[in-house]
């Protein structure tokens, strides 16, 4: 059976990480697919996560125990092709290996791990979104909106923190693609175009899965699981060493 492994901290009394769980399952159950899931601390990614998984799903619920092992894996799973959806703070740590991998900006910081740094890359916001429920437009011809099938849906945000807009001109040189925005034309959704399945979202797609209507970004996200190649070799991917 397939298997994703959802690194981050799992508390059982933090909303999204239970919603995380039931969007699964209901994906799997309105697919009638068998895919498992197990929660991994980000204290304990190594290269086994790769041969033991079939997906990635970086979770809610930063600041990690471990910024560098989550970094990490993120590069692992672009540069391999793996199956990955990062949402809320996963969003946030898929920017931050984007600035530091693929556009350059090595010391790009997360301001949940250090506030006072140069490199802000993730920021906090104005105004948090955290509790909030807003509208999105999705990009005609991206993943996402065949996904969504729409160009706009409604979605819910528990975050403080997002990407610094200084740096928006610069993401946009890179391959990364800006598929969603809110009203206000803040991102929302990034996607490699050129990758099988990896996407990362600010809001929580979870938070609205229910029994019967499961979200259709997880349900994709299931299926792209499903057909992944079980397992994978760091050779293969070429990422660096942990």
């Amino acid at each position: 059976m397939r298997k994703i492994a959802i690194v981050a901290e799992y508390d059982p009394s933090f909303e999204p990480h239970v919603a995380t769980n039931r969007a699964i399952e209901h994906s799997c159950a309105q697919l009638s697919l068998k895919v498992g899931y197990e929660w991994v601390s980000t204290e304990d990614i190594s290269e086994e996560l790769f041969r033991d998984y079939s997906g990635l799903w970086v979770a809610p619920g930063s600041p990690y125990r471990n910024l560098e092992k989550t970094i990490w894996a993120i590069q692992f799973a672009r540069e391999g092709g793996f199956p990955t959806i990062g949402t809320c703070g996963g969003f946030q740590h898929i920017m931050l290996e984007y600035a530091r991998n693929v556009i350059g900006i090595q010391g790009a910081t997360h301001a949940e791990y250090d506030p006072y740094a140069s490199d802000l890359f993730i920021a906090p916001l104005s105004c948090s979104l955290a509790g909030r429920s807003m509208a999105l437009s999705l990009n005609s011809g991206s993943k996402v909106a065949k996904f969504y099938g729409s160009e706009s849906a409604t979605e819910q945000y528990y975050c403080n923190f997002s990407v610094n807009p200084e740096y928006i001109e610069i993401i946009k040189s890179g391959p990364i693609r800006i598929s969603g925005s809110d009203s206000e034309g803040e991102l929302r959704v990034v996607e490699y175009p050129e990758h099988p399945f990896f996407i990362g979202t600010l809001f929580v797609p979870q938070a609205r899965s229910r029994p019967g209507s499961p979200h259709p970004l997880i349900s994709a996200f299931v299926q792209a699981v499903q057909s992944a190649k079980q397992g994978a070799s760091r050779d293969a991917f070429g990422a660096r060493e942990l």
